[in-house]
């Protein structure tokens, strides 16, 4: 090896140690957009669950994608809109407070759809917090944080339509970057994640390798129960929904004595894990809805969910669905505090 190999190679193992990234990255947008979606893609798997029904996300929903010099937290927000219930105002707050410390702000904007009134509601609210100028002056405003322009759906269109779409967000805003993607082609999603790393500045791994969303299980299991029933549902029932996991029970272990180490080893028994659930509505009317013909629906959802639910409990498991009546949950104070909005 000669000398300059030994220099470069040199600077280029202390650059790395030097150039770990870590940052937080909120995607924000107008509800259904894809934002739920454009995360999955770029964890590579489910953190957060995806459907075509407006404002599916209820929660700041964390997705934690770890590779060799980068650790990126992506941080799912509800769709910010004009409130109409309680509910809505509270996930406003989830909003404001998921933007209140990010590295990094990914702006969707979807390539078959104009930039509207809730796209520019959402710039002005950007520019409150981290604009050092004022949109609308003759200059555009200076970011204090990179934002990042995510252009969705571009499968949608053809290249002169592209090309007139990326003009038209370049206009939009000042934006650090432009980026053009498919989600369900897969198409540009490793180029997005190098931006996001490039945007996102030195810092140590704050989570395991393994580790890919902060949610708990029990949080995971009722995200994707509710994302089966509003798919299940069409739009029955597109927002009276609510769903919490009460208890998960585990069959009692049988302890064997390991020959070898002459302690005893918990085994687990062969009966499955019961996973029990509270589906919530507004009104009595409504549980026809969610239960279906001769329980067709909650029939329908156990099959779909089997397998994504075994995977998050590490073991065979059975949902236990119960369907209960909270009046008007989405305008009562309690009812909200108590399904943890």
């Amino acid at each position: 090896m000669t000398q300059q190999q030994t220099n470069d190679n040199s600077v280029s193992e202390a650059g790395d140690s030097q150039t770990y990234r870590s940052g937080f990255i909120a995607v924000v947008g107008r509800p259904n957009v894809g934002k739920s979606t454009l995360i999955n893609a770029i964890i590579g798997k489910q953190v957060a669950i995806a459907s075509s029904r407006p404002e599916t996300t209820r929660k700041a929903i964390r997705g934690i994608l770890t590779l060799d010099h980068a650790q990126l937290v992506l941080v799912d927000t509800p769709g910010i809109h004009k409130p109409r219930t309680l509910l809505g105002q509270r996930l406003n707050d989830v909003v404001d407070e998921s933007l209140s410390e990010v590295d990094v702000i990914a702006f969707v904007l979807p390539a078959d759809q104009e930039i509207g009134p809730g796209d520019r509601r959402i710039l002005a609210r950007l520019e409150e917090q981290y604009a050092r100028g004022k949109h609308g002056d003759e200059s555009d405003p200076q970011w204090k944080i990179p934002v990042i322009a995510v252009i969705t759906k571009i499968d949608m269109l053809d290249r002169e339509q592209l090309v007139a779409k990326l003009v038209e967000v370049q206009q939009f805003a000042n934006f650090a970057e432009l980026v053009p993607i498919s989600a369900q082609d897969g198409d540009n999603i490793d180029e997005l994640r190098d931006v996001l790393v490039n945007a996102t500045p030195e810092g140590p791994q704050m989570y395991p390798e393994d580790q890919i969303s902060e949610e708990s299980p029990e949080d995971t299991i009722a995200e994707i129960i509710r994302g089966a029933f509003l798919e299940e549902l069409d739009d029955e029932l597109p927002h009276s929904l609510a769903v919490i996991v009460d208890s998960i029970s585990y069959p009692d272990d049988d302890f064997n004595l390991d020959e070898d180490s002459a302690v005893h080893v918990s085994q687990p028994s062969t009966g499955k894990v019961t996973v029990h659930v509270s589906l919530y509505v507004e009104r009595n009317s409504q549980k026809p809805i969610i239960i279906g013909h001769h329980a067709e629906h909650l029939v329908h959802v156990k099959k779909r969910l089997r397998t994504p639910v075994n995977r998050i409990i590490g073991a065979k498991s059975q949902l236990d669905l119960h369907v209960k009546v909270a009046k008007d949950w989405q305008s009562n104070p309690k009812q909200l505090q108590r399904m943890g909005f």
